[in-house]
């Protein structure tokens, strides 16, 4: 399997000085291309930290990060911006939602910054709505969606620049549990039309779903196991 991402020694220090946090201390790991993972641990373990550093929202204080075999360090602040528009669909827990948008143009938002025309913009934003069952709703205000809705909207913004890798962080914690297969089965979709799906979770039940479970305890790699038939594996 090709690799998307590889990490070598990676640490992230905050605060330098007395009062420092290292909050990952060496990671070394990789995942590869189209591959599902859920990365586990308890609360200030240090996934966060993880989560933003593989999104190019914040880089290692040592270390390299490898995207796509390029290592992120060397990319200037054009090619980052253009990493996380383009190449990184992210998935939030609260949806991050314009309240006084429509979801057609919440969706059209990445493409906005990414200099596409107005045509083609709302094109692709239908597109990717109709791809998570919501094209019928396309006018409508995120207040006027139920929660599970509100996700798939945040799914369709991550997805309509077709980006490489999906990160969703806690995609199911603010959703009843029908609802929350529902999302965690278009993880499943996604994972094989060749997208690599990335999840921190704390729940078990979403990490089944995954082909690999990376534990993190105090900035450390506990434990990076397959999973030898994921839950949401189909035939």
């Amino acid at each position: 399997m090709e690799s998307m991402i590889r990490f070598t020694d990676v640490h992230k220090v905050y605060d330098a000085g007395e009062n420092s946090v290292h909050a990952l201390r060496g990671l070394d790991f990789e995942i590869g291309s189209g591959e599902y993972i859920a990365i586990m641990g308890p609360s200030g373990s240090g996934k966060s930290t993880l989560m933003h550093i593989l999104g190019c929202l914040d880089v290692p204080t040592q270390g390299e990060y490898y995207l796509a075999g390029t290592p992120v360090s060397q990319m200037g602040s054009r090619e980052l911006a253009k990493v996380r528009n383009q190449r990184v669909g992210f998935v939030f827990q609260t949806f991050n939602l314009l309240p006084r948008a429509s979801i057609v143009r919440n969706v059209e938002l990445p493409m906005l910054y990414a200099g596409l025309g107005r045509g083609e913009r709302r094109d692709r934003a239908l597109k990717a709505l109709g791809r998570v069952g919501l094209a019928e709703r396309a006018k409508h205000l995120p207040s006027q969606l139920s929660g599970g809705q509100r996700q798939r909207v945040a799914i369709a913004r991550a997805l309509v620049n077709a980006p490489s890798i999906v990160l969703a962080d806690e995609p199911t914690g603010n959703l009843d549990r029908k609802t929350g297969q529902e999302i965690l089965g278009i993880f499943d979709e996604l994972r094989s039309q060749g997208h690599t799906v990335i999840v921190v979770t704390h729940d078990v039940e979403v990490a089944a779903r995954a082909q690999r479970i990376i534990r993190i305890v105090d900035g450390l790699i506990e434990s990076a196991v397959p999973q030898a038939e994921p839950a949401g594996a189909t035939a």
